[in-house]
């Protein structure tokens, strides 16, 4: 087995800033790390950023076992700059009137730089680690989904090729992978409906209706909670883009009971009962 040790050493040569992504110490061997995991999944998807940042950060640590902490936390980190600057006008100005969102930039790209040295190094020695090459894919996605899809940074290339190519070889392992199964989609439908004609072919092309279809289907799977989740957001996001409101309610009222929490979806379902009530 890869050791922690051997992990650290193969990857110190990432910049990692020590107090953007504070390497945590092993704590209590009696804690529940899955449950914890479990707890920062709860308050992802309702939400609750702050919070969920800072369990994964007890959750992110330098060994393999910490990869999954490292991918929400990742996701985490991206959320909250996605929050601060979605729907500000400029994205630009909002980023600079945004507090926090340099600081957690920071963090977010540190972590990026470091996981993928955790996980290149695994799949390096065990080339057939699912897990960890999805979660490679994953986390190379993020990285694209706030550069180029939310900053609009003309920057992330490599990754999105890595990833694509991470996605789609888990597949090829496994088709049954649903979290890859989603991820994959997405990358189908930004490629079909984000990027230019004359460009698509280069990125690989995309298939907005096969990724539509394809979380359709993911969310209807009787998955893990959170699994399901994932992908009935990602439904969720894709309706309202297609402009299908019917749809995209009924998803949301759904999301609701699982996550009552969850802020963007009360606000909305409001919006369109207002809408109907007139």
């Amino acid at each position: 087995m890869i050791t922690a040790a051997f992990l650290v050493a193969l990857t110190t040569s990432s910049p990692l800033d020590p107090q953007a992504v504070p390497l945590p110490t092993v704590g209590d061997e009696t804690v529940d790390e899955a449950a914890v995991l479990e707890e920062a999944q709860r308050l992802f998807y309702n939400g609750r950023y702050d919070a969920a940042a800072a369990l994964t950060l007890t959750l992110c640590t330098p060994d393999l076992d910490g990869l999954a902490g490292c991918e929400l936390r990742s996701s985490t980190l991206l959320f909250e700059i996605k929050r601060a600057v979605s729907g500000q006008g400029d994205v630009a100005k909002a980023f600079k009137r945004c507090a926090r969102c340099a600081d957690w930039l920071s963090a977010f790209k540190a972590l990026t730089l470091w996981a993928q040295g955790i996980a290149r190094a695994r799949l390096q020695a065990v080339p057939s680690d699912e897990d960890t090459r999805f979660l490679l894919g994953k986390i190379d996605l993020n990285y694209v989904w706030l550069q180029l899809g939310i900053l609009g940074h003309k920057t992330g290339w490599a990754e999105y090729w890595e990833a694509r190519k991470s996605l789609d070889a888990v597949l090829k392992q496994n088709p049954q992978n649903v979290r890859a199964r989603v991820a994959r989609a997405w990358i189908d439908y930004i490629v079909d409906t984000q990027m230019p004609r004359g460009t698509r072919w280069v990125l690989g092309g995309g298939n907005k209706k096969r990724g539509l279809a394809t979380v359709r289907d993911a969310a209807e799977l009787d998955a893990d909670r959170f699994i399901r989740a994932e992908a009935g957001f990602a439904l969720w996001d894709m309706q309202v883009r297609e402009g299908e409101t019917g749809s995209a309610v009924e998803s949301a009222r759904e999301l609701a009971r699982d996550f009552p929490e969850n802020e963007e979806l009360q606000k909305f379902l409001a919006a369109h009962d207002a809408r109907e009530s007139n």
